[in-house]
């Protein structure tokens, strides 16, 4: 029975953490990241969580989004534009859009953006 299998498991721990909140950081500050589909995916719930935080728009919920992010100008962004953006969405916030593989080794890639809010 293996129970830890939920989620991309390529990395240790730690360096798995920091991998999805660059590529969160990455997203918030340009709008887009191009990187394979597991990180992809797995960037896309950390991401989502990110801005159900900011749509709280507290203190408490700013000092969490800066314990993942770890960066001042990016949880700024987050609070400012997109909590407002999406107020009135309730999930979805991101989109997992398949690319052609990568030329060097063949990976599957995807670009991960923000959902245009109607």
């Amino acid at each position: 029975m293996d129970h830890k299998t939920k989620g991309w498991n390529l990395a240790k721990s730690s360096h798995q953490k920091q991998i999805v909140a660059n590529l969160v950081k990455g997203l918030i500050k340009n709008g887009k990241v191009d990187t394979t589909v597991a990180k992809a995916k797995e960037a896309s719930r950390f991401a989502d969580r990110m801005v159900t935080l900011a749509k709280k728009g507290d203190e408490h919920a700013r000092r969490r989004a800066f314990s993942f992010l770890n960066d001042k100008e990016a949880v700024t962004t987050l609070f400012e534009n997109l909590g407002e953006q999406y107020e009135d969405r309730d999930g979805g916030y991101t989109r997992v859009l398949r690319l052609p593989p990568r030329r060097g080794d063949g990976a599957e890639m995807a670009r991960l953006t923000f959902v245009e809010n109607q």
